[in-house]
């Protein structure tokens, strides 16, 4: 099986073809989403961070900005930066070329004379890159191109009992085929850890497993909270989800059965090829950031409660196992993933059909995220502002 996608100038594939006006901090976002906003076929979001971070903090933010400038999906970037922050645009654009060889631009607010000056000059950047972009043409190319993520949020019973084993089974499908799946949400694994364990390639990945875990617990102890303080949340618990354990239980669903063959640190590229670990927060939109800076092309996100996330660089499938809250969002929800629970369809039969619309969305079907504008973006962080 094959889809449509743009090859890129380092190798890579995408299965979107976007410019991203790239903010390095909070102080230079809404001067990208000035630019972006006249300018079709760009992308931007709004960075919260890149300023007033400590080292380990502003290394995460870092790490996202430059893997979302090196997704496959990008075909060039600009970067604005306001010029006294953190993320001081050398280290950013250093950042960037460690990852790709994809054009760049840069943009500093205050020597450019201010904001009007560097809209101006950012739209006729964005202009050019734009129309280059338009001069590519699609390819075939197998699915051993793809690297897709996987994400659980507002999760119920049927989270676990249908949607993510659904994700299972497409994920293994992938795997198979050469591809790339990423199981996040390292808080989501407590309680189950030992089963993933299992499924390690080798003891060195089966130590990490438990690293991630235990340095995630250690983190949070470290200020004085507890991750249960948190998890599950009011929304699981109302959907029916009573421990932690139990929805472990039901994330790790999510990878499947395949052999686990790396385990890697939140943003960091993908460089494996099979059934991956990332380790990310719980919360949506960061470990969904987080993929998709790996090398994500696709997000496949399971929701029992219904959610409309979205991200500005990859399109986010939503899947619900509850027909009713497909029924009553379905404005949002892509996939109905009930059949599991009620039939006809078997498990193998949905997991094909899964695999066909991922294909339709890699060859270019926009998902309803994309169609309305869903462009969530957060980025995982330890401590406090500096």
């Amino acid at each position: 099986m094959k889809f449509y996608g743009y090859k890129r100038s380092d190798g890579k594939v995408g299965v979107r073809n976007h410019v991203l006006i790239l903010p390095a901090s909070v102080c230079a976002s809404d001067v990208a989403r000035m630019i972006s906003s006249q300018v079709k076929g760009t992308v931007t979001f709004n960075n919260q961070n890149g300023c007033s971070q400590v080292p380990s903090d502003q290394q995460y933010t870092m790490d996202m900005m430059a893997g979302y400038a090196a997704n496959p999906n990008i075909y060039a970037t600009v970067v604005i930066s306001l010029g006294c922050e953190n993320c001081q645009m050398d280290l950013v654009v250093d950042e960037i070329a460690k990852r790709t060889n994809k054009p760049i631009k840069t943009l500093i607010i205050q020597e450019e004379g201010g904001t009007i000056r560097t809209v101006e000059k950012g739209i006729r950047y964005a202009m050019e890159l734009v129309q280059e972009a338009t001069l590519l043409q699609k390819e075939m190319f197998p699915i051993s191109e793809l690297i897709i993520g996987t994400e659980c949020g507002g999760s119920d019973p049927t989270s676990g009992l249908a949607a993510n084993p659904l994700v299972g089974e497409l994920s293994d499908r992938i795997v198979k085929m050469g591809g790339t799946s990423i199981l996040s949400e390292t808080t989501e694994f407590i309680g189950a850890e030992h089963i993933l364990a299992k499924r390690a390639k080798n003891e060195e990945i089966k130590e990490r497993i438990y690293e991630i875990i235990n340095r995630y617990e250690k983190s949070l102890e470290s200020v004085g909270e507890k991750v249960r303080a948190g998890n599950p949340s009011p929304g699981n618990k109302a959907g029916g989800i009573t421990t932690l354990e139990e929805k472990s239980l039901g994330c790790i669903h999510k990878g499947g059965t395949s052999i686990i063959q790396d385990v890697i640190d939140y943003a960091k590229p993908v460089e494996e090829k099979g059934l991956i670990i990332m380790d990310t927060p719980g919360n949506d939109p960061s470990s969904i950031a987080g993929m998709i800076a790996g090398g994500a092309q696709i997000i496949l996100f399971t929701s029992g409660r219904g959610t409309p996330t979205g991200n500005p660089i990859a399109p986010v499938i939503k899947i619900s196992g509850n027909r009713i809250t497909y029924e009553n969002m379905k404005d949002n929800i892509d996939v109905d993933a009930s059949h599991v629970i009620y039939g006809p369809e078997s498990l193998e039969e949905l997991g094909e059909m899964l695999l066909k619309e991922v294909i339709d969305v890699a060859s270019g079907k926009l998902v309803k995220a994309e169609i309305l504008g869903f462009i969530e973006t957060s980025v995982m962080r330890i401590c406090n502002y500096a």
